[in-house]
């Protein structure tokens, strides 16, 4: 199986920003928590991460025409003005999962209203980075429910 993990803005500053709402583990923690989880699935999982709205689309349409069976999102700021993310979620037909580390739903007004949502068929929030698991396996399933 091959899947695709993309990581939208700051998320590679991860332990470093604001440490009280996502937590002191680092990028590479999640990285290694996902490669981990590959190799126990016997699965390919690539992991993009990208500060440019521009690249992040780049990335979902390439993952149209190479093979990839699931996407896992998290746009992070992108998830509440990016039409354009969400334009390119919808013209891609695999199943998408959004994560979010932190639970949206509690936060600032603004982060409860997610534009990509939509255009994924299914949303995780607020588990911390174990939460990436969770939206792995549910990717999963829905793969293997096609």
């Amino acid at each position: 199986m091959k899947l695709l993990v993309i990581n939208g803005p700051n998320l590679n500053f991860l332990g470093i920003r604001e440490r009280q709402i996502y937590g002191k583990r680092d990028y590479e923690y999640l990285l290694n928590m996902i490669a981990q989880k590959a190799k126990e699935m016997n699965a390919e999982i690539e992991v993009f991460q990208s500060n440019h709205e521009g690249a992040i689309i780049d990335r979902i349409q390439d993952a149209y025409f190479d093979g990839t069976q699931g996407i896992v999102i998290n746009p992070g700021a992108y998830t509440h003005y990016s039409y354009a993310i969400h334009d390119a979620l919808a013209s891609v037909t695999m199943p998408k999962i959004e994560i979010h580390i932190s639970d949206i739903t509690s936060r600032e007004e603004f982060r409860k209203i997610s534009v990509t949502a939509p255009a994924c068929d299914g949303q995780i929030f607020g588990l911390g980075l174990e939460g990436y698991l969770k939206a792995i396996d549910e990717v999963v399933r829905q793969v293997e429910a096609c």
